[in-house]
């Protein structure tokens, strides 16, 4: 029997050797841990095997896709997806929403907010709100992060260390980005604000090897006045919903006393 040629495999040989590459393991590797034979896992990339649909479940496990990429797995082998994706108003969340709403309102009296895996908020507490209907006025709402952070009539002008701040969020783009099968918004995003108004050439190519501080705070400054803060990122644990996996729920803490004393 002849090799099957890299365009011919199917899907999911094609989705399974990626994730093993991004992974770094090896077929042994992989076979090992998924107890499994590594002429199993060489023949389902091959296209020379169909894996069952719990084969691929297992798979997708000892790799640790994230919900929606074994959803994607799922479907390239042939079977329906496993994992629902609900939104978070729907009565299904409710407990996930709670828990939220109770994170959002302890951490008054300061900012916290929900976003998307698109960095789209969702929601925020009273202090957030204020925070950015300080720094945007009439424009304060509905938002993504990731373009008001890079927008001139949007949170930049009030960011006092901006290109710290940016390129830090820029590199945490990218290296999710290397965690995951490529999303099209995700990657239209991040090209919008690598082409916005003085951002650097350099910061197109995700850089590894640079070091990192422990924390990179933002200075928000306005009207005379400045907060400093930096953030830390909850995740729901143990989920089985793709919304609930991917919903971030970021904290700002205050960095200098007189952040810390302010009070909207």
């Amino acid at each position: 029997m002849t090799a099957v040629k890299a365009k011919e495999r199917p899907a999911v040989g094609r989705l399974l050797q990626y994730w093993r590459q991004v992974r770094r393991m090896s077929q042994l590797a992989l076979a090992t841990e998924a107890r499994v034979t590594p002429r199993h896992v060489s023949f389902v990339e091959s296209g020379r095997a169909s894996p069952s649909r719990e084969m691929v479940l297992t798979l997708a496990s000892t790799l640790d896709l994230p919900l929606r990429d074994r959803n994607q797995l799922l479907l390239a082998a042939g079977y329906a997806p496993l994992y629902r994706d609900t939104d978070l108003d729907q009565p299904a969340m409710d407990p996930v929403r709670a828990a939220i709403d109770r994170v959002l309102a302890q951490h008054e009296p300061y900012p916290a907010v929900v976003l998307s895996r698109h960095w789209d908020v969702l929601r925020t507490n009273e202090s957030a709100a204020a925070l950015f209907g300080w720094l945007l006025g009439p424009a304060a709402g509905a938002a993504n992060v990731l373009t008001l952070m890079f927008d001139p009539r949007g949170l930049r002008p009030h960011v006092a260390n901006w290109p710290d701040v940016a390129q830090a969020l820029v590199q945490r783009v990218h290296r999710e980005a290397v965690g995951g099968v490529p999303d099209p918004r995700t990657t239209a995003l991040l090209e919008e604000v690598l082409t916005a108004p003085g951002v650097p050439e350099r910061w197109r190519a995700p850089d590894f090897t640079a070091d990192l501080l422990p924390v990179v705070p933002v200075e928000f400054a306005k009207d005379d006045r400045s907060l400093r803060y930096f953030s830390m990122v909850t995740t729901v644990g143990t989920p089985q919903d793709i919304a609930a996996q991917e919903i971030r729920l970021e904290c700002f803490f205050p960095t200098d006393d007189p952040t810390a004393a302010h009070r909207w």
